[in-house]
């Protein structure tokens, strides 16, 4: 049976552009395999806690020496990895805070980082690389070549060097300009959020092929 892991991240609820592009690409996905199974994670409302201390030493340590506090750690780490390695697509939605990442997606991909379970410590292997993972990103400002601001986008270029060590190689589709309908002084910039918009769901409508009726 086809298995999607659909993870949210956004904290804008109902005017998440990003909430509204995993949604598309989850319904995508169900009409390509309506036989399929759907884990549903929401990051920002039911957040990862940072790794800390605990679930840094909980990762060398073995699990039958584990204190109280690493034993936690350490059964999470387990649960957010057992659930990619059960799927056969991913699709996370990535907007980007303060030029970056969400600190609840940095915290997830934290708690992916563990040797045996995510990669192999002798070679280095991934051992999460063997499926599909889809990142829908969402920008609230322009950060393309020749734009003032191009380079200040550091969570699209972060993440796959972030996750390199378990394999897993990110798609990313991204909509940018998503503040424009919501910031005055960006009005004239909403056509091209809504071309930016457009081309992201065009490309999120190509990504599997519907089930036969």
């Amino acid at each position: 049976m086809a298995h999607l892991l659909h993870i949210d991240s956004s904290i804008r609820g109902e005017e998440s552009v990003s909430r509204r592009l995993t949604a598309r690409a989850a319904a995508a996905w169900r009409a390509a395999h309506p036989d399929g199974a759907v884990t549903y994670r929401d990051l920002a409302r039911n957040p990862v806690p940072h790794l800390g201390e605990a679930g840094n030493t909980a990762r060398t340590v073995p699990p039958a020496q584990h204190t109280e506090a690493q034993a936690a750690a350490w059964a999470r780490m387990q649960e957010l990895i057992s659930e990619i390695k059960a799927a056969d697509t991913v699709v996370l939605g990535l907007p980007l805070y303060n030029y970056g990442p969400p600190s609840e997606v940095k915290a997830w991909v934290d708690h992916l980082i563990v040797p045996g379970l995510a990669f192999d410590p002798e070679t280095a292997r991934g051992l999460l690389g063997d499926r599909e993972f889809i990142v829908l990103a969402s920008r609230g400002g322009g950060y393309g070549p020749g734009t003032p601001r191009e380079g200040w986008d550091h969570a699209e270029p972060w993440l796959p060097h972030g996750l390199s060590l378990t394999g897993l190689e990110p798609r990313v589709i991204a909509a940018e300009l998503t503040l424009a309908p919501h910031n005055p002084a960006m009005a004239d910039l909403i056509p091209l959020f809504e071309q930016s918009l457009a081309t992201a769901e065009k490309e999120i409508d190509a990504l599997w092929v519907p089930a036969a009726a």
